[in-house]
């Protein structure tokens, strides 16, 4: 579960390398983020001479979680750290690579490019 002042790395080759999150965005003002869901971050870390920089704010949507989560067939799901991959908004990913393992609940929230991006669904 992601909250406010969490730090999330950064799972694609869009500039930067570490965001922290500053609002979850959804009805009635959630106070934690879950796999699929889409946050306004702020840049803490980034790679030099690309487009963001450090300090830009972004939106970004959840894509690994430390903290286990449940699907409804049963099976509990975690990884070994916080991700997140910056999106623009019409929900398509700024990077042209997404790495890592991504959970497969983002294709039930639409982000099926980010999907067709990544190296291995779980």
């Amino acid at each position: 579960m992601i909250q406010t002042q969490s730090y999330l790395n950064i799972a694609d080759n869009s500039g930067a390398r570490k965001i922290m999150c500053i609002r979850i965005l959804g009805s009635n003002n959630p106070k934690y983020g879950r796999v699929g869901d889409i946050i306004i971050g702020v840049v803490k870390d980034a790679t030099p001479n690309m487009p963001i920089k450090h300090s830009d704010i972004v939106r970004a949507v959840i894509v690994r979680t430390k903290s286990t989560f449940r699907r409804s067939d049963g099976i509990s799901i975690r990884f070994d750290d916080n991700a997140a991959v910056i999106i623009s908004l019409d929900n398509n990913p700024k990077g042209s690579r997404v790495f890592g393992p991504i959970a497969k609940e983002l294709r039930d929230k639409d982000f099926t490019k980010i999907i067709s991006l990544a190296q291995e669904v779980i």
